[in-house]
């Protein structure tokens, strides 16, 4: 897979890491992937409601010890 931008978000609590998210999103390309690194558990169905509702599309989603990775796809 190949990750156009990635984003940390550790240690920080929703719904900063969607903001985040959505930032950089908008200033990607249709296409671009991005990976954000997560530690607040309920960024897993914060980033699949955040998905759904802007038509970006949810990759993958990973979880590696305490920390959550979710690979985002620019719609």
């Amino acid at each position: 897979m190949n990750i156009d931008q990635e984003l940390d978000t550790r240690g920080l609590n929703c719904p900063l890491p969607i903001l985040k998210a959505k930032k950089a999103l908008t200033a990607m390309q249709s296409g671009q992937l991005l990976k954000v690194l997560a530690t607040d558990a309920g960024s897993l169905r914060d980033f699949a409601a955040f998905a759904k509702q802007t038509g970006n599309e949810l990759i993958e989603q990973q979880t590696i010890g305490n920390e959550f990775v979710h690979v985002l796809k620019r719609k």
